[in-house]
C-alpha cells in the first residue's frame, strides 16, 4: 500500500500466536487477522505518533467526533504492521470478566475462557477498546497494570500473571462530545496514555478520502465536501452532531452506484442526523442550494 505520510518504517517483532485458552470472540468483540487493503488518509502526524508509541511500548488514546476515522486508523495500522487486532465495542454492561475472561461450564466440566484483552496479550496483538468511556470505571481499572512500566495482566481467577510481549499494544478511543460527569475517564486512567485528537479532515483531504474510498469523480467529491461544510456550520444550532466523514463516504458510495445525487444526500447526510421534520426540511434546502 502506498502511504502518504513521512513516518519512518519500523521493525515489528513477530511474537506469533501463543498456544493458550482459545475461545470464540464474544458478540461485542471482533478479531481481525487477514483483511482487505484498508484505505486511510492521514490527517497529520498520527501515524508517526502511533509508531513511536509502539516502539516504546506506550498505550494510545484516540479522541475525535463520530465518524472521523478513529477505528479505521487503528485497523489501518494493524494492517500496516500485519498484526492481529481485537476490537471491543464498549458499553454500560461491559465487565472486567468480559475483557479478561471467565470460567465456563462445558461437557467435561468447567474451563477457563480468555477474554479479548487476555488473548491479545497472549498473542502479542493489538487490543482496541472503542468508545472506552461507555464502559464502567470499575471495568477500565483492569487496564492499569498494562498501561504502566509493568505491562502485566494479573488473572486472579487462574492465578496467572501475564507479561505483555513487545508486540502487544493497547489502544482506546472515545468521542469527547459525549463526555459528561458520569461518563468520562478517571484521571488515573487517562494519564496512562499518550493521546492524539482526530477531527474532520480539511476539505482537500476529505475529497481525497472520498475518491480513494469510493472511486467517485473529483467534481462530485468536492460538491459533497462543500455540502458537509455547510451542514457542519449548523452544529450546536440545529444539530447535535455534524455530518461525519463516514456519512460522506456513504453518500459518495450511493452516487457512484448510480443513485440520484439528491436522494443519496438526503439518505446519507440528512436523515441520519435528525428526526425533526422542520430540521430535515431545512437541511434539504441546504443540499438543494449546493446541488444547483
Amino acid at each position: 500500500m502506498t502511504s502518504r505520510h513521512a513516518a519512518r518504517p519500523i521493525s515489528i517483532p513477530n511474537t506469533g500466536a501463543m498456544a493458550g485458552h482459545a475461545a470464540q470472540a464474544s458478540a461485542e468483540t471482533q478479531r481481525e487477522t487477514r483483511r482487505e487493503s484498508i484505505f486511510y488518509q492521514p490527517q497529520g502526524r498520527e501515524v508517526a505518533l502511533f509508531e513511536y508509541a509502539f516502539q516504546n511500548r506506550l498505550p494510545v488514546m484516540i479522541k475525535g467526533p463520530t465518524g472521523c476515522g478513529k477505528t479505521r486508523f487503528v485497523r489501518y495500522m494493524a494492517e500496516r504492521w500485519e498484526r492481529s487486532l481485537y476490537t471491543v465495542a464498549c458499553h454500560d454492561d461491559l465487565t472486567a470478566a468480559d475483557l479478561v475472561g471467565r470460567h465456563l461450564i462445558g461437557a467435561e466440566g468447567t474451563f477457563w475462557s480468555d477474554g479479548p484483552l487476555t488473548r491479545a496479550v497472549r498473542e502479542g496483538a493489538i487490543c482496541y477498546l472503542d468508545e472506552v468511556v461507555e464502559a464502567r470505571k470499575d471495568t477500565t481499572v483492569v487496564l492499569h497494570p498494562l498501561t504502566d512500566d509493568r505491562r502485566i495482566l494479573p488473572l486472579e481467577r487462574t492465578g496467572e500473571t501475564l507479561q505483555a510481549p513487545p508486540g502487544f499494544m493497547l489502544v482506546v478511543s472515545y468521542n469527547p462530545g459525549y463526555q459528561n460527569l458520569l461518563k468520562g475517564m478517571k484521571p488515573s486512567t487517562r494519564q496512562r496514555f499518550v493521546a492524539v485528537t482526530l477531527g474532520f479532515p480539511e476539505p482537500r483531504l476529505e475529497v481525497a478520502i472520498l475518491i480513494g474510498e469510493t472511486g467517485i469523480e473529483s467534481a462530485w467529491a468536492e460538491m459533497l465536501v462543500r455540502i458537509a461544510g455547510s451542514l457542519r456550520a449548523l452544529k450546536d444550532h440545529d444539530l447535535e452532531e455534524g455530518v461525519s466523514t463516514r456519512l460522506l463516504v456513504y453518500a459518495a458510495t450511493l452516487i457512484q452506484a448510480g443513485m440520484d445525487p439528491r436522494d443519496a444526500c438526503l439518505a446519507a447526510l440528512v436523515e441520519p442526523l435528525t428526526d425533526d421534520a422542520e430540521t430535515i426540511a431545512a437541511l434539504a434546502e441546504v443540499i438543494d442550494a449546493t446541488l444547483v
